[in-house]
């Protein structure tokens, strides 16, 4: 029987990529987005529209899916971004915006959905969160928190389910090429005070952020088959990585919070060190234009 799995953020990165490759599978992919327009289109793909923050479009969403099916396989909680900026200056709006998006929206998306498989004695709850849900680095601080809380959220509820047959596991993805990190960067930015202290601080770790990015070879593609081993694996496991790498930083977060901490504050310095010497050298080269 042909089964069936509902993606969200479905219009670019990881979920545009899922969406194609759980349909190449002959999954029936309900997939949903605020930019329909940009859902991939093709057999087994049904592109709806869906804000992952309003309880209504998610209801819509679901209802839309289950009264074209008898199943449901899998929920793929995948909508999110990255509200980026020092902690001081972020808007509590756009904070609580993070949290709607990244953490609320998949747990109602999850109510939805959880009387259904219960009844049916199976299905899967998969949350795309991040290893920042177990490390933090400065300028992430609401991303970091909305993705902690998904975790535990996440393990939380695999331990309700597992009595009806029922999982909820997490892909904890590290740096990806796609348009998230050029969006995150972008609200670093926009969350800068005009006279902001933290100037120099998010000009750094920009800079840093994208060397770090620079050598990541995971794409899209890849996140996306880690996504369908979730799906499908016999006995899933409670996190699941792209690459042994993610792994070691997440454990080693975890397991030696000292030591990480050394790590985060010797970055910091990085970071600060070279924003200064990033003036320091527009200045030399301004003042070599006007000899």
């Amino acid at each position: 029987m042909q089964k069936t799995i509902l993606i969200t953020g479905a219009s670019s990165g990881m979920g545009k990529a899922a969406t194609e490759l759980f349909a190449d599978q002959g999954w029936t992919v309900y997939a949903g987005a605020r930019r329909v327009e940009l859902i991939p289109t093709g057999d087994n793909i049904h592109p709806l529209h869906l804000d992952v923050t309003d309880h209504d479009s998610n209801a819509q969403f679901v209802a839309q899916a289950l009264t074209q099916q008898t199943r449901l396989d899998v929920l793929l909680n995948n909508a999110g971004y990255g509200e980026y900026g020092p902690l001081e200056e972020v808007p509590l709006a756009s904070a609580r915006r993070q949290l709607e998006t990244n953490l609320l929206g998949a747990a109602d998306l999850t109510q939805l959905v959880l009387p259904l498989m219960r009844r049916q004695g199976y299905g899967r709850i998969i949350n795309n969160s991040s290893i920042g849900g177990d490390m933090y680095s400065p300028l992430g601080g609401w991303y970091y928190v909305s993705k902690h809380a998904l975790n535990v959220w996440s393990d939380t509820l695999d331990s309700e389910i597992r009595q009806f047959g029922l999982r909820s596991v997490v892909v904890e993805p590290a740096g990806t090429e796609s348009n998230w990190s050029a969006i995150a960067m972008q609200h670093a930015r926009t969350n800068l005070t005009t006279d902001s202290p933290y100037r120099q601080l998010t000009s750094g770790f920009i800079n840093l952020f994208d060397r770090f990015l620079t050598t990541s070879g995971a794409t899209s593609a890849d996140l996306a088959e880690v996504f369908y081993r979730a799906a499908t694996d016999r006995r899933p496991h409670r996190r699941y990585y792209n690459a042994h790498a993610d792994h070691t930083v997440a454990k080693f977060a975890q397991a030696f919070p000292g030591a990480f901490a050394q790590v985060i504050n010797l970055a910091t310095k990085l970071a600060l060190h070279t924003a200064k010497s990033d003036v320091a050298a527009e200045g030399e080269a301004l003042g070599d234009s006007t000899d």
